[in-house]
């Protein structure tokens, strides 16, 4: 009588690999927050350059602020596009814009001024319209989100590489109370993916890493798993429509 191989009886290493329930999960007890593409959106371009113009006494003409929109695009846009080139007269501040806020508005009045307007301070206009909360539309999961997490016990801080405060924006949409921690560059001195700043945002919390999710839309954002934390990584929309935010709650609060 044949005797049965030893490996007959040994478990299938395969069974459970579709079986959640084998699957080790970590309660998340925080969550941390990219801004730029993940809460918000800059306002569109067009309206962004008409409003910037309009602070300065000028009405343009529709076609007119597409063409410049579509320069200063190409030159470089706080919230985005990256520039197509730096000039190197801006090198320097460029590399500095996060982490300083003199750098943060020379970097882009600077690339907005290698665009001719013929209007005068037009391009701090620009810059400025960037700081305050009408140059900004948030998601509209931003604030069903954040409200279902504070409801679960979730903690929330935003992380962001950003050269102003971001605060004064929450205060005007009402969000500031959802949010325990701003975690900003340009305040602590470290800019994403360095595992620091993350490790600095869980710091805030008072939450191991271990506990926390990081929601963002770029591989600076995905830099978080460096410092021990999960990460969802959601594609950017355009202002106004959806980008997938709620996401996180099926992660989170649903689990």
């Amino acid at each position: 009588m044949h005797g049965v191989p030893d490996h007959a009886h040994a478990p299938d290493p395969r069974a459970h690999a579709t079986d959640p329930q084998a699957v080790p999960r970590r309660r998340v007890e925080a969550v941390l927050f990219d801004f730029h593409g993940t809460l918000a959106q800059v306002e569109d371009a067009r309206e962004w350059v008409l409003a910037a113009a309009a602070s300065c006494g000028v009405t343009l003409e529709r076609m007119r602020a597409t063409i410049l929109a579509d320069r200063l695009l190409t030159a470089g846009r706080a919230g985005g596009p990256l520039p197509h080139r730096v000039p190197p007269r801006l090198a320097e501040v460029w590399a500095d814009r996060d982490l300083y806020p003199h750098a943060h508005r020379a970097a882009y009045t600077g690339l907005a001024g290698t665009v001719e307007a013929g209007i005068d301070g037009f391009a701090d206009a620009l810059y400025e319209r960037v700081l305050g909360p009408d140059g900004w539309v948030p998601y509209p999961d931003t604030a069903p989100t954040l409200t279902a997490l504070r409801a679960a016990g979730v903690k929330v801080a935003v992380v962001s590489n950003i050269g102003f405060d971001l605060r004064p924006l929450f205060d005007a949409w009402g969000l500031t109370g959802l949010v325990d921690a701003f975690v900003l560059s340009y305040e602590v001195g470290r800019c994403k993916p360095d595992q620091g700043i993350f490790l600095r945002a869980c710091g805030m919390l008072g939450v191991d890493p271990e506990r926390s999710l990081m929601v963002g839309d770029t591989p600076a954002d995905a830099g978080a798993v460096n410092a021990g934390c999960a990460v969802l990584v959601l594609p950017a929309a355009d202002a106004g429509k959806p980008n997938g935010l709620g996401a996180v709650l099926d992660l989170v609060v649903r689990a």
